[in-house]
């Protein structure tokens, strides 16, 4: 070691007007501006790689558990969620879905997420949410918003924070039940006067797959309007009504249980949805670090192996001088 360090001190003595009149360039890495690094100083370019692949690895493992935590809460949620769809069926079938009816006073219900790296079904929903305001807006119209999540109200607010009529976050902290929603549905109605309620949400295909929906609940007056001028709904009046009460007392149950029974199925295909897409966003992630990986990994290598170069090119240079 002694003796490869004083041929090193008489080659860099000796060795540049004897062979060149150039001197070394030293090996800079390609990851930080060349004004930053000292002349002289190789050792820098390989430590700055290693600590970039030590990040890029720590980042890939995290990508890889979240993934797998993604992957057990949909196995729970999926059930429910297909469980979830016979409850707003039936209504279906009775009072139809019309979306396309024309009223004065809209309520737009946006279903979306509270934590992101999920991909882009948060801003689908809003998208959508959007589009159904322009549509449904008029001079003699009105549109409100009630926001179910964190993400949809992040971006909602910054244009239509008069509109917003209801805000609530934290729904997916604990796993919902029927109860729970029909509570958040009974609030809903409670605090808002509509003709329309339209819900927004994803409804969930499979995994890498969720499609953007609208369900529409009417109010009972507009749902009798629409029997009396026989339009989708005409064949209301063919039923045979049970009872003591009235026609309007029954419409008025049946739509706020098609309303809580709607909006629960919502937020459970939302939620299936969501982590649908966070396993799919984590999985790419993942693949995109494995790259990264072997990129930093190839750079690294090349990186030393011209440090290792350029030491033999001074030492045997060196020993050249010294003999001549």
């Amino acid at each position: 070691m002694a003796m490869a360090a004083a041929l090193r001190r008489e080659g860099r003595r000796f060795a540049s007007p004897l062979i060149s009149s150039q001197p070394i360039t030293p090996v800079r890495s390609a990851l930080i501006p060349e004004e930053h690094v000292p002349l002289g100083v190789r050792s820098i370019s390989t430590q700055v790689v290693r600590n970039r692949m030590k990040s890029v690895k720590n980042i890939q493992k995290i990508t890889k558990a979240m993934k797998m935590v993604a992957a057990s809460k949909l196995r729970l949620i999926q059930t429910r969620a297909e469980n979830s769809r016979g409850l707003w069926q039936p209504f279906t079938a009775l009072l139809g879905d019309t979306p396309s009816v024309d009223v004065k006073k809209n309520v737009i219900v946006t279903v979306s997420s509270d934590k992101g790296l999920c991909g882009g079904i948060n801003s689908t929903a809003v998208k959508v949410s959007r589009a159904i305001n322009r549509l449904t807006s008029g001079p003699d119209k009105e549109t409100k918003f009630v926001i179910l999540g964190e993400k949809a109200k992040v971006q909602l607010i910054r244009d239509s924070k008069k509109s917003i009529t209801i805000c609530m976050t934290e729904l997916q902290k604990n796993p919902l039940n029927y109860t729970q929603v029909s509570v958040l549905a009974d609030d809903i109605l409670k605090n808002v006067e509509y003709d329309a309620l339209r819900i927004i949400f994803n409804k969930f295909q499979s995994v890498v797959s969720f499609l953007p929906t609208m369900a529409t609940v009417l109010s009972p007056e507009v749902v009798e309007k629409e029997a009396e001028s026989d339009g989708k709904l005409g064949d209301l009046d063919s039923y045979e009504i049970e009872g003591g009460e009235t026609k309007g007392e029954i419409l008025q149950n049946l739509a706020e249980f098609q309303f809580s029974c709607v909006l629960f199925n919502a937020v459970m295909e939302n939620a299936c949805s969501e982590q649908g897409a966070r396993m799919s966003a984590m999985d790419s992630s993942s693949r995109n670090a494995g790259d990264m990986l072997d990129r930093l990994t190839l750079t690294y290598n090349r990186t030393r192996q011209a440090s290792i170069t350029t030491e033999l090119t001074e030492i045997i240079s060196g020993a050249a001088a010294l003999e001549g």
